[in-house]
């Protein structure tokens, strides 16, 4: 089975529609647990859809364009400040370890006090996403420029090393 979501590729996100393809008798039964857990789309969200696979194409290509020239900006920069970050073959954010002697939250919790930066815990997507935090490149270029700039600041003003509890 294959699955595929509207969320990145026509910036659908929170949308939540996508659609399945494979052997029918697996989709079969997929359709039925579905039509039992919720009512289905909201119309407006169908409609949009439909829009988006029949209307032109092109600006598949742009988003990716605007996606890669961002991830690459953000690695940039979080490798220059002294954090691991590998660039996503395919992702809407980038996946960035935490300093030694930092949990995930605490990590969070300093960018956001020290430098006004927000990301997101890695703890909060399960315990494989301790020791990570996640920065997101849906937001527009400005702000996302504000934001890298003032993680330049962070490098300055770490705190000093202490050990985890």
């Amino acid at each position: 089975m294959e699955f595929h979501s509207f969320s990145k590729t026509y910036n659908m996100t929170g949308w939540r529609i996508g659609m399945v393809v494979g052997n029918a008798e697996i989709v079969s039964a997929l359709y039925t647990l579905k039509s039992n857990l919720d009512s289905g789309i909201p119309l407006a969200i169908q409609h949009a859809a439909v829009e988006a696979l029949t209307g032109p194409q092109d600006c598949i290509q742009q988003h990716n364009d605007i996606y890669q020239r961002r991830r690459d900006l953000v690695v940039e920069m979080l490798n220059r400040i002294g954090l691991e970050a590998e660039p996503p073959k395919a992702s809407l954010y980038v996946w960035a370890k935490v300093p030694e002697g930092y949990t995930s939250i605490e990590f969070a919790n300093d960018l956001l006090e020290q430098v006004g930066v927000v990301v997101t815990p890695g703890t909060g997507y399960g315990k494989n996403g301790e020791g990570y935090v996640r920065l997101s490149l849906t937001i527009p270029d400005a702000g996302l420029v504000k934001g890298l700039s003032r993680l330049a600041g962070w490098k300055n003003n770490k705190r000093p090393f202490r050990p985890k509890k």
